[in-house]
């Protein structure tokens, strides 16, 4: 989808104060800087500079009007640029997979899952961040979010949402004591034809949570100690591997490709759902006053109760390395990434703030979304690897293991060698 938008030169403010945009009168952001624009417009330089940027953002930032006002906004306090947007729907979760098509056709601005950054740099279509960018990103957000964009020293992004996951579920099925638990969500009488939980692999990104619930790891603690590869195969791996072939095969969980999620909410059909801030409107809808949220439940496989695990991660906000309009691109980023542009954000798509000031606004610390993704953040998560080996091989391995269930290909019968092939498939030579 291409949207082209010609947006009027305006409101004269210098480049230092490209993160403080909020401005200072009532109405909306887009209201005030059509405002703005009309009140510059005869004092806008002569000879203003022809900008072209292309930007790659999901469907939530374009469709809903928030990449129109932000664009806007930003036109506005750059005069000195005659700035051609256009932009193109192109989700964080295939960004890596569509710059890489075509680097210098890629987005001069892009948005990102930041365990795609790896190969991203590796293959130069990520360009490093310094000045105002760098300081956004260390200065305003917390150390585990800054770290996230991170590679060798050098930032590389500019986080505006926590990537991560928890539970949505109907509070018209499950009470507070039900979902503490998986067993507690799988064991509630919740009548014909209703599913008590739906089951999304996510790829490896939801699934893995179990495995890492259970104290399993991948290339050590720390995450980068190939040596010591996957012990997933292990007797508690294969208890959890076990775990899910009855989850999975259990009449009361729904398979993600059988049904929709937020339909089988509006029909009160669905007990549990594990997904992420995003998708927050899309569950509201559905349920309205019904819809509750928490953190990941625990879950038993072995006699022992782990808490479920979900990898934690940001969404960032990055600049091609073969922009033709480097300056701007960069600046356009900062702008994006900056604490009004993220609660802005909010309001308007329910995505939450990286920005420590955005997260102390009333806005965000009513909000029970925010509460819980900071809570799970502290008890029920796992910072996602983003190193090339892990990425390389984790995601095609995992993602299988689970397809494998659900077509029958793994099972009781040869869950050990299944998991031995798992485990051999994450070695690094």
């Amino acid at each position: 989808m291409r949207k082209v938008i010609a947006l009027a030169t305006a409101a004269l403010m210098s480049f230092g104060m490209l993160t403080a945009c909020q401005p200072s009168g009532g109405g909306t952001a887009a209201t005030q800087a059509t405002t703005a624009a009309t009140e510059a417009t005869t004092a806008a330089p002569a000879s203003a500079t022809d900008v072209a940027l292309k930007v790659w953002a999901p469907a939530n930032q374009i469709e809903t009007g928030i990449m129109d006002k932000m664009t806007a906004e930003f036109q506005a306090l750059h005069p000195e640029w005659n700035i051609t947007f256009t932009q193109e729907i192109v989700g964080e979760d295939v960004a890596r997979d569509e710059v890489l098509k075509d680097v210098a056709a890629a987005g001069d601005v892009f948005f990102f899952a930041n365990d795609q950054m790896e190969q991203l740099v590796g293959a130069g279509a990520l360009a490093r961040l310094g000045g105002a960018a760098e300081a956004l990103v260390k200065d305003t957000m917390s150390e585990t979010v800054a770290n996230t964009v991170v590679k060798d020293g050098a930032t590389y992004g500019i986080p505006f949402t926590h990537n991560t996951f928890f539970m949505f579920y109907d509070k018209s099925l499950l009470d507070e004591n039900d979902i503490k638990s998986m067993e507690g969500i799988m064991g509630k009488d919740t009548g014909d034809n209703v599913y008590n939980f739906y089951f999304d692999a996510g790829g490896g990104w939801k699934s893995g949570a179990y495995y890492y619930g259970a104290g399993l790891t991948i290339y050590g603690e720390d995450q980068i100690t190939y040596a010591e590869g996957s012990n997933w195969n292990n007797e508690t791996g294969i208890a959890v591997t076990n775990y899910l072939i009855d989850l999975i095969n259990n009449p009361k969980c729904v398979w993600i490709d059988d049904a929709k999620a937020e339909e089988l909410f509006a029909e009160h059909r669905l007990g549990a759902h594990f997904d992420g801030a995003w998708n927050y409107n899309l569950y509201k809808e559905a349920l309205g006053d019904d819809l509750g949220v928490a953190v990941l439940p625990t879950f038993n496989p072995d006699g022992n109760d782990y808490q479920l695990k979900g990898f934690y991660g940001s969404k960032a906000i990055g600049v091609n390395a073969q922009s033709k309009f480097a300056e701007q691109a960069v600046a356009f980023a900062t702008f994006l990434g900056g604490k009004d542009m993220q609660v802005l954000r909010f309001v308007d798509s329910a995505q939450i703030p990286t920005n420590i000031e955005a997260g102390e606004t009333p806005e965000v610390t009513a909000d029970e979304v925010a509460v819980v993704i900071m809570k799970e953040a502290d008890i029920a998560s796992v910072i996602q690897p983003t190193n090339q080996e892990f990425g390389s091989r984790y995601w095609t391995a995992a993602g299988a293991l689970i397809t494998d269930i659900h077509s029958g290909d793994l099972n009781k019968d040869n869950v050990q060698e299944k998991m031995d092939a798992f485990v051999n498939a994450m070695k690094v030579e």
